[in-house]
């Protein structure tokens, strides 16, 4: 047995299991049934299946676990989307969610979900089967090197041999992904299998009698917390609270209890209150250095990676910033960012301050005032947009919101309207933002959560995980919508420098088809291909009706846009903000 730890500060950290017992000769199902055991008494409850042949062992033991009620099971035929699908089970329940496949290129497929996991901290198992000892480095089929795949991507990696028993390899695995081991915090593992013929069970065995699943919700309590009650006694100070990527409800309580204004992301969830402020990003220039109300501070709690104009502040070496980080984080490494880490609240408090009355009352009228802009520009026009459908589908989602990156969430911080109170848990795949295993991860997080769940995504995204749609035979089918903006493209690089190129002419047609990516894609027919209900509308008045109906299974709405306008929108939504917030600030 070797083991490989490249996040690990030291190998110590995790701790080298022992090598094998030469002596040892298990079956390779009697040494699945181990590994299967190992991880139900771990905490694992869902394991995702993609088929295959050298992992039949771990298949065979997962189905009598299935059988006798210990563990629920999905199958899907692309390892990609089985990755994405698991770490979608992970985000909802915060337990450990395993995904098994076979050997060799099966294994390259998880790269993405791993490497996403990897940033977003979240506790994936890679249980990868593979060729025994024996047949390594000789040509063998689907033979290759596994064990140093996902490089610094996992916090721990351990190859097991054919034979031996796996038990400490799993508990050392899932302590490592569920963050056990000290200054290091969840994330992916990989457990690599060897298994030698024969793969299947002996002759005679049965599965034992089937039997019903219960429930495995498994999720975090509301937050209870209490803050310094002398924060009046607090120095008054222009302190801005920034809540990125899964800040939670603490960001929101702070910003409150300290008088401050709050700029929150959609997938903090802390984007709700009465300090919070909906078109934040469009009016950070209204309190810049020469403003009459300058920014002083800023207390960053979760990941900020939305919008430049935040990413423009934080670089700013004249405000003191501070991160919020009271547990180690995987999304930077330490001294790489300007940010002071302040590890308790009493502390943020003493950094922060209070906020002057006329602070807070500044952002908030500013705040209502763009707002007012922004829907009147949105309401002109009847046609869908990308902002308007954002709006609509932020004020409809109940239960669960998944958000693709690209334009889709971005359009719900621009135009979503913050409430009193969370109406919808967010997800976002913000580790890596990339388009990568959308579908798949939302299907996860629906099926997870036991709740229904709204997907927002544009059409690039849909279509880079169409085979996300695909369910295994008899599967439970999540109670998932999906809203897919289809613009035919790409719209994102229009709002980039890539949309001033193309407007300048001289690169137009390389613009289009190399960034715009134009298709003619049926999404209706590949919707009934999966079996999946579809509807198409092009209005903000069809899109809300399509939003407030019941539905049962999956779904997908499709609003059909012009992409081509959407730099011109942005613009005039710029222009009317500007007008409006400079007249409120003036009074």
């Amino acid at each position: 047995m070797t083991s490989h730890e490249p996040s690990e500060p030291s190998a110590s950290t995790v701790g080298t299991p022992d090598h094998a017992d030469p002596e040892a000769n298990l079956t390779s199902v009697a040494s699945a049934r181990i590994a299967v055991a190992s991880l139900l008494d771990g905490g694992v409850r869902y394991v995702v299946v993609a088929p295959g042949s050298r992992s039949a062992p771990m298949a065979y033991a997962l189905a009598e676990a299935s059988a006798a009620g210990k563990v629920e099971l999905l199958v899907r035929i692309d390892e990609r989307s089985a990755g994405f699908t698991a770490l979608g089970l992970a985000l909802a329940t915060g337990a450990p969610v395993a995904v098994l496949t076979t050997s060799g290129t099966a294994v390259g497929n998880l790269l993405p979900a791993v490497m996403e996991a990897n940033h977003a901290a979240v506790p994936l198992v890679v249980v990868s089967a593979d060729r025994p000892e024996e047949l390594r480095g000789t040509g063998a089929n689907q033979t290759t090197i596994q064990l140093d795949l996902f490089g610094e991507h996992v916090r721990f990696a351990v190859d097991v041999s054919a034979g031996e028993s796996p038990q400490r390899a799993v508990e050392t695995s899932l302590a490592a992904a569920t963050g056990a081991f000290e200054d290091t915090p969840p994330g992916p593992v990989q457990l690599n299998l060897a298994f030698r013929d024969p793969l299947v069970p002996e002759k005679g065995e049965r599965l034992p009698e089937q039997r019903g699943h219960g429930t495995f919700r498994i999720g975090t309590e509301p937050l209870t917390m209490t803050l310094d009650p002398a924060a009046a006694e607090l120095p008054e100070r222009r302190t801005v609270v920034l809540a990125g990527h899964d800040a939670g409800p603490v960001a929101e309580a702070f910003a409150r209890a300290h008088g401050l204004p709050l700029l929150a992301e959609p997938s903090s969830n802390s984007r709700f209150g009465p300090n919070a402020v909906g078109p934040y990003r469009l009016l950070l220039e209204h309190f810049g250095p020469d403003s009459a109300l300058p920014i002083e501070r800023a207390v960053v709690f979760g990941r900020p990676t939305l919008s430049r104009p935040v990413s423009a502040l934080l670089a700013r070496t004249d405000i003191p910033a501070a991160l919020y980080e009271p547990v180690p984080v995987a999304w930077y490494e330490p001294g790489r960012r300007r940010e002071t880490p302040i590890a308790s609240l009493a502390e943020l408090a003493e950094f922060a301050g209070r906020g002057p009355s006329a602070w807070l009352d500044a952002w908030l009228l500013a705040g209502a005032a763009a707002q007012h802009a922004v829907d009147g520009i949105l309401a002109a026009g009847e046609p869908a947009t990308g902002p308007a459908v954002g709006s609509l589908v932020w004020q409809h989602t109940r239960g669960q919101l998944v958000l693709g990156s690209s334009n889709g969430i971005r359009d719900v911080d621009l135009a979503g309207l913050p409430a009193s109170e969370p109406a919808a848990t967010v997800f976002a795949s913000r580790g890596l933002a990339g388009i990568d295993g959308t579908i798949s991860t939302a299907t996860g997080i629906a099926l997870g959560g036991h709740q229904e769940t709204t997907l927002l995504l544009g059409d690039v995204t849909f279509l880079h995980d169409a085979g996300g749609l695909f369910l295994g035979a008899g599967e439970e089918q999540p109670q998932l919508r999906i809203v897919v903006l289809n613009d035919s493209g790409g719209a994102i690089f229009s709002l980039l420098e890539h949309g001033a190129v193309a407007e300048a002419g001289g690169y137009g047609d390389a613009v289009e088809r190399l960034f715009g990516t134009p298709h003619s894609v049926d999404i209706a027919a590949l919707a009934a291909a999966y079996g999946v209900g579809h509807c198409s509308v092009s209005t903000t008045a069809g899109l809300a009706e399509a939003l407030a109906a019941p539905f049962t299974g999956r779904t997908i709405i499709e609003v059909r846009t012009d992409r081509h306008g959407l730099r011109d929108l942005h613009g005039r939504i710029k222009a009317a903000v500007g007008a409006a917030v400079a007249g409120v600030l003036a009074e």
